[in-house]
């Protein structure tokens, strides 16, 4: 069962969520924000697509990574930060569609690392989702620095 160790986590993530520039940039949107999971979305524009008109894969990654980070921030102190420590992207089908769906969550909280999974769809012009990637990452808490 994961625990928070910060009951006002989600104004946490919010005032943490301002400061991410290249998440403004892309024009990635974050929906939800609960204990060990946090979902977003993003409309895809020609900027997010590679050369063939899919999804850029770097666009991808970064989604995923954003909401596994972000998932784990609900865990810690308010004080605490989290950083990617390491990413896997498995690319499972073309990047098609109108939106990009990320939804990521901590498998296993720990101390100092946090096991996370994200799972990245499209969404195309009826609603419809198609998976086309899932991610794992570990995040590492870092403690806050002493003066």
């Amino acid at each position: 069962m994961l625990k928070t160790f910060n009951p006002e986590f989600r104004d946490t993530v919010k005032e943490k969520l301002q400061r991410q520039f290249y998440m403004h940039l892309l024009g990635f949107e974050i929906e939800t924000i609960e204990i060990g999971l946090v979902e977003g979305q993003l409309q895809l524009e020609e900027k997010h697509k590679q050369h063939k008109g899919f999804a850029h894969g770097g666009v991808i990654a970064t989604l995923a990574d954003i909401v596994m980070g972000f998932a784990a921030v609900t865990l810690v102190p308010a004080d605490q930060h989290v950083v990617t420590a390491d990413l896997k992207v498995s690319y499972l089908n073309p990047g098609v569609g109108t939106a990009l769906f990320a939804k990521g969550w901590v498998l296993k909280q720990g101390k100092r690392l946090n096991f996370c999974e994200a799972e990245i769809f499209t969404i195309d012009g009826q609603g419809e989702k198609t998976l086309i990637a899932k991610a794992s990452a570990t995040m590492a808490t870092l403690a806050p620095q002493a003066s």
